[in-house]
């Protein structure tokens, strides 16, 4: 899944730069999460980097952006440019 951020926000601009992909932004009154750019940290770190700093705990999955482990990888591996590595290469 990806994350979301709820109204909780008090725009505290910490979870933005720690953000691998880019997918966090100062939306129109709290910053919001690009659910297509959302690997909820897969691929780059083993815990999702914006829950981990957030001092409000504002940050949950998002239940309209339901996906695998190995989705959100795949996500990773397209936004990086990286290549899905298979056991028969």
């Amino acid at each position: 899944m990806a994350l979301k951020i709820t109204e909780e926000c008090i725009n505290c601009d910490v979870c933005e730069p720690e953000c691998p992909n880019e997918a966090i932004a100062q939306g129109e009154e709290i910053y919001v999460i690009d659910p297509h750019r959302c690997t909820e940290c897969v691929g780059h770190f083993p815990e999702p980097q914006c829950v981990k700093v957030c001092p409000v705990d504002c940050i949950p999955l998002d239940p309209d952006f339901v996906e695998t482990k190995e989705q959100l990888h795949e996500k990773y591996l397209r936004l990086t440019g990286q290549k899905k590595v298979t056991s028969d290469q």
